[in-house]
């Protein structure tokens, strides 16, 4: 099964001087086996905020061996019916977290993160999330 990696996890791995060994490993295992899944708004977080231009192309130019999954209108409208699932129920959270939840429930997709929001959307919709 794919594997959605979330923007902490990337920017963990790829971002960070001092990167999570056991992250990097993992993260290096489902690259290997062909398991990882990206969306766009992910990789505009990962490529925001990067000032220098060399950086930001060295991230750009790693980030390129994956090809984002193409979302259409039923990704944003689940996104849209997870969000107002999740307030209904007291918990909130990120237009991007429920977009990401929405893609991996649509794509049967397994989410990896560290983001301890997803614990609580976890209780409410339909995600799976990945374990080291």
């Amino acid at each position: 099964m794919k594997v959605l990696i979330d923007t902490c996890i990337w920017s963990k791995a790829l971002r960070h001087k001092n990167p999570n060994k056991t992250i990097i490993n993992e993260l290096k295992q489902l690259i290997f086996d062909a398991r990882v899944a990206i969306i766009g708004p992910i990789r505009q977080e990962l490529l925001s905020g990067i000032a220098d231009r060399s950086q930001f192309n060295k991230l750009k130019n790693k980030l390129s061996a994956f090809e984002d999954i193409p979302l259409k209108t039923n990704h944003f409208i689940k996104g849209a019916e997870f969000n107002n699932l999740c307030k209904s129920k007291g918990i909130q959270g990120s237009m991007i977290d429920f977009l990401i939840c929405a893609t991996a429930s649509i794509e049967n997709l397994h989410i990896f993160t560290e983001d301890k929001d997803f614990k609580h959307y976890e209780k409410v919709l339909p995600i799976k999330l990945y374990a080291i």
